[in-house]
């Protein structure tokens, strides 16, 4: 199992899968071309189907187009074998000569995959035991917490990429907050964190409180949605769903910036489990593994903070992605904005709900974290490719 920055990415939305992924791969192409006459870039599948409104072809057309002319060809009906999120990068010589071609995927969460055993992207595996259970019982064993065990398995250096990831997680809060306006595409869709968040202020604290997760978990989608910059957790789909919790929990109960990021590390151990196990790209198992599995992750990071047990910490992030099964990716016009900015708020009130119900029992429980992201892999597999992020079903078919 890979290290949990690749759960923790830092970059422009809206979408990890379909914007910076393909411009991360543009980037990679771009630098072996330098001298091209031109280039073409086929996108299939899913990135196809939705990748105007994800902005795929701007991502890469900033990165390939200073340098020489652009074609990008639209293929939504054709699915690569490997994953839907395949394109395919052609560069041409000044006499039209082709000179290199390359098959790449997008396969969430920003990651890339050439789709063979030992490709470009493939990067050490740093965790022996890739289970929860298995942890869970390491760490009861050693009487240790999750974050502990991501403490002996990563490099030192850790602790300070987690702070640079919350710190941008701060600033995608309160830059959410601070803007107002319409957001990018026909949707003509108006921020409403700003709004949510003055409103919550009226009221009485219980119902405060979930006004204010509300708000910071809109303002971070918000900021997704118009291209602005976040930390994928695990993707650009659902980015506002650990910030909105961990951003209102550290405000209302003074955590200390060392809790925050003993949450954060158990948070993104349970995300690289499913990402390890299963999926957490739309694409493949629909917004179970986008939204999900966010709420899983921050269903576990809350329990940390409030001193729960390993136990107690599995069932809560059990809980926040067994009631997300079977959530279909079916975006509105092909844009991370409809229903994904309110799934995301609602996610962030629903791992608050997944800490308590938790925190009240003793942590047993029949069905395990780990049998749960089975069947989500399962539910994701047997979902039809029109409910995975193709925008041709569900909510994605209504026009007015």
């Amino acid at each position: 199992m890979k290290s949990i920055r690749e759960i923790f990415k830092i970059g422009k939305g809206p979408s990890s899968s379909h914007t910076m992924g393909p411009q991360r791969a543009a980037q990679i192409f771009a630098r072996n071309h330098q001298e091209a006459g031109r280039f073409e870039v086929t996108l299939y599948g899913s990135l196809a189907a939705t990748g105007k409104g994800h902005l795929t072809d701007k991502a890469i057309i900033d990165v390939l187009q200073p340098i020489a002319p652009l074609e990008i060809v639209w293929e939504p009906q054709v699915f690569l074998p490997f994953h839907p999120n395949g394109l395919t990068f052609k560069a041409f010589d000044k006499n039209n000569n082709m000179v290199d071609q390359w098959t790449v995927y997008s396969i969430g969460g920003g990651a890339l995959s050439e789709g063979k055993d030992n490709d470009m992207f493939n990067s050490p595996d740093i965790y022996e035991l890739t289970t929860i259970t298995q942890i869970q019982k390491w760490c009861e064993k050693q009487g240790c917490s999750y974050w502990e065990y991501v403490e002996k398995c990563e490099n030192p250096d850790i602790w300070d990429y987690l702070k640079k990831v919350w710190k941008v997680m701060k600033l995608s809060v309160e830059n959410g907050l601070e803007n107002e306006g319409v957001l990018p595409g026909p949707l003509n869709l108006s921020r409403k964190a700003i709004t949510y968040f003055v409103k919550a202020q009226g009221y009485r604290a219980a119902l405060q409180s979930r006004g204010l997760v509300y708000a910071y978990a809109l303002a971070v989608s918000e900021e997704n949605a118009s291209g602005g910059t976040i930390v994928t957790a695990p993707t650009c789909g659902s980015c506002g769903v650990m910030p909105g919790v961990l951003y209102h929990l550290a405000k209302a109960h003074d955590f200390s910036e060392t809790r925050i990021l003993h949450a954060l590390a158990t948070a993104g151990l349970f995300g690289n489990v499913v990402k390890e196990n299963a999926s957490i790209s739309g694409a493949e198992v629909g917004c179970q593994g986008e939204v999900g599995v966010a709420c899983a992750m921050a269903s576990a990071a809350a329990c940390q903070l409030f001193g729960g047990s390993p136990a107690q910490i599995e069932y809560a992030a059990e809980m926040g992605l067994e009631h997300h099964l079977g959530m279909t990716c079916d975006p509105v016009c092909g844009m991370v904005q409809i229903p994904c900015i309110e799934r995301n708020a609602f996610a962030a009130a629903r791992a608050l709900d997944s800490n308590l119900y938790a925190s009240f029992s003793d942590g047993k429980h029949r069905v395990s974290f780990d049998r749960v992201v089975n069947v989500m892999r399962q539910t994701g597999h047997d979902l039809p490719s029109l409910y995975k992020e193709t925008s041709t079903g569900g909510l994605a078919t209504i026009t007015e």
